[in-house]
């Protein structure tokens, strides 16, 4: 996720704008932005169209608030809304509003929730170890630590941070929190650290990176959220309308490529000498698999360095 507020230019912003204006520029276009953050991206495709209608939804209500206020000079033309992106359907209902021309997902965590000491994202400095995007979930990083058995927590940092050492952190998390509950980011990474092999800590960046990350998803139910929302996304978009998807690792990029490739493929029957009316494509790819950032844009700002873009352009209506 970008962010205007720490001076950083959103991620690709550039490309972005590329993609979606052509479903923009027509009057009374309207964009949703399934992850608002802190309006980086908005900021600039207000700019950019000036009869742009944009509905902004964010899970953290601090992001919200903060995009209140930067997208004052566009009131008129924005509505905001804190609720998580797989709720797009009943958001869109409420609003009155059955398909939108453009929609923009910038996944994963941004710039102030990680530099955010109270939040608990990063392992570089101390804070509570909490992880919620959205701090009204009942379910904190702490939880996750403290009460999962070693198993289950292997299978969270194997399966979501991708982490060759899960259980061998697992195993170490169990004996810890044995003998006192794990409460804070710093003892949490340094366990970490110490639990992976010296060869390994030399490559990859911080040790603690691939667990932190599985932690946040589960925190938030980040993957499975997103395996709802996207097909749900692809349905609002109205003819000639267009979906772009910023992800941050494999795990996210792959739900993002098979929802995609799902719409874009002609699901006629194999043998049949003609495609069937209602399995030809619906939509078409805008990128040739998952475009990256320039290395001026990673030297400016490493964290867009994981970034993986793809983007899709409605061409027919649902069966």
């Amino acid at each position: 996720m970008g962010t205007a507020e720490t001076g950083h230019r959103p991620v690709m912003t550039d490309r972005v704008l590329a993609l979606l204006a052509p479903a923009l520029e027509p009057p009374g276009a309207i964009l949703l932005d399934a992850t608002l953050g802190r309006a980086g991206h908005a900021s600039a495709l207000l700019s950019e169209h000036p009869g742009l209608t944009l509905i902004g939804v964010d899970t953290d209500d601090t992001a919200i608030e903060a995009s209140r206020l930067l997208l004052a000079p566009y009131r008129d033309r924005v509505t905001l809304v804190h609720a998580v992106y797989d709720e797009i359907p009943a958001i869109l209902a409420r609003l009155g509003r059955p398909s939108v021309h453009g929609v923009l997902f910038d996944l994963g965590v941004s710039s102030p929730q990680l530099d955010d000491p109270g939040r608990g994202f990063a392992y570089s400095y101390d804070a509570p170890l909490d992880m919620r995007m959205d701090r009204t979930g009942p379910l904190t990083a702490a939880d996750v630590v403290n009460t999962y058995s070693a198993a289950r927590l292997a299978r969270v940092l194997r399966e979501y941070g991708e982490e060759r050492f899960a259980r061998r952190i697992a195993d170490a998390v169990v004996r810890a929190r044995s003998q006192a509950p794990f409460t804070s980011t710093m003892r949490l990474g340094e366990l970490v650290r110490d639990s992976i092999p010296a060869p390994a800590r030399r490559h990859g960046g911080h040790p603690a990176k691939r667990t932190f990350q599985a932690l946040r998803i589960e925190v938030n139910g980040e993957l499975e959220a997103l395996r709802r929302a996207l097909p749900a996304a692809m349905d609002v978009v109205a003819v000639g309308g267009r979906i772009v998807v910023l992800a941050y690792h494999s795990l996210e990029d792959r739900l993002v490529k098979r929802a995609f490739a799902e719409r874009a493929s002609d699901t006629t029957p194999r043998g049949l000498p003609v495609s069937l009316p209602g399995s030809r494509p619906r939509f078409q790819l805008l990128t040739k698999g998952a475009e990256r950032p320039a290395a001026e844009e990673v030297a400016s700002n490493p964290r867009a360095a994981s970034a993986r873009l793809r983007a899709a352009a409605r061409i027919r209506a649902a069966a």
